[in-house]
């Protein structure tokens, strides 16, 4: 068990940064799954922004790596200009 105040306020504020990265890791997700599930170019081309923008700001805070962010970008690119 923590012995300092600090230690203890550090344990309740990592405790509220890891269930925001989760949340916002699976809201990212998600939104990577519903774009890849679209079949209309429109809503596609409409989505995409919105998810690369998900993907940049989870790069940015650590929550994944850069360059897992830019393979993922990179593959919802050429399947929205694929469709």
């Amino acid at each position: 068990m923590a012995n300092h105040k600090s230690a203890l306020k550090r344990i309740r504020s990592n405790k509220v940064k890891q269930l925001r990265n989760k949340y916002q890791h699976k809201t990212t997700r998600n939104a990577v799954r519903n774009l890849r599930s679209l079949t209309e170019k429109k809503e596609a081309e409409e989505l995409y922004p919105k998810v690369v923008a998900m993907l940049d700001k989870l790069a940015k805070n650590n929550v994944i790596h850069k360059n897992k962010a830019s393979n993922v970008k990179s593959k919802l690119a050429k399947f929205v200009a694929a469709l």
